[in-house]
């Protein structure tokens, strides 16, 4: 059976070209259609744009435009898009500002009532989420900071959130965020995905508390946790409330929260709010 699909026309202005994460057989047609329709194609790094353009046939001037430059190019190539040029913008791989430069160039278009038009594609993100198991309902962080400190106050913060949670890490990095993981998110589980799409694509689903380092961990680190609901539940019982009543008189909230959270399958929510509970209740006997 010979299916006709009926193709739109190619209007002027910004698309947003979504490229492969890994398996350059998983780009899209009508990605191919805009980027052989574009005057010209912006990418982060030539080189690997090249590979991918050249496999396909395309044959359209890049221009580099990444974190470091995008910026200084915004004037020339509003100016571009204003004279009624198509332009495609593609990362190295995936969508473009989505942890990726773009997101400078797309509101000055929006600020110049330029078109901005999406091409959707592979996604590390929905890749993640899809084969995890966890709930659909998630929140994407993005790339975790390098500085640790901030590192840390950013997973502390994760860890109240009830829902899936997905960070990208690079795999040097991932060992050495264990111990943090273990103390805020003890009671959950994990899929590590490496690779999503390469040759040396690999899943590995863990509970964090059985977490250990991993030997010659290489390649990109897409990393998704569960939700509370998974593992947590919703109330405490009185040994609970007990054990949190002998260690207010010697310890901070803050670690009271981090002990029983460890231990028992408890929000720290819960528990937090319990603990402001008592303290209010010494201050009124004093």
């Amino acid at each position: 059976m010979n299916l006709k699909i009926k193709k739109n026309k190619i209007k002027n202005g910004l698309y947003v070209v979504s490229t492969p994460i890994g398996n350059l057989r998983d780009i899209t047609l009508r990605s191919l259609d805009i980027l052989k329709a574009s005057d010209f194609i912006l990418c982060e790094d030539t080189r690997v744009s090249t590979k991918l353009l050249n496999t396909y046939n395309v044959n359209k001037l890049l221009i580099s435009n990444h974190k470091f430059n995008e910026k200084k190019n915004l004037v020339k190539i509003v100016q571009k898009l204003k004279s009624g040029k198509i332009i495609s913008l593609i990362s190295d791989a995936g969508t473009p500002a989505i942890s990726d430069p773009g997101r400078i160039l797309i509101n000055e278009c929006i600020k110049n009532n330029i078109d901005v038009f999406p091409i959707p594609g592979p996604s590390a993100v929905s890749a993640a989420v899809s084969i995890s198991g966890f709930s659909d309902q998630y929140y994407f962080h993005g790339f975790l900071p390098d500085k640790l400190s901030s590192l840390t106050k950013d997973l502390e913060y994760l860890s109240n959130l009830n829902s899936s949670i997905v960070f990208f890490i690079s795999a040097k990095k991932f060992n050495k965020i264990i111990d943090i993981l273990k103390k805020n998110f003890n009671n959950r589980k994990l899929v590590l995905c490496k690779e999503i799409t390469k040759y040396f694509e690999e899943y590995h689903r863990i509970d964090i508390k059985n977490l250990k380092p991993f030997v010659n961990l290489k390649g990109e680190i897409t990393v998704i946790i569960s939700d509370q609901t998974f593992s947590k539940k919703k109330e405490m019982d009185e040994s609970d409330k007990i054990q949190i009543k002998n260690m207010i008189k010697n310890n901070s909230i803050k670690d009271i929260v981090n002990v029983i959270s460890q231990n028992k399958n408890i929000p720290k929510k819960t528990i937090y709010n319990y603990c402001l509970k008592i303290k209010k209740w010494y201050r009124k006997r004093i």
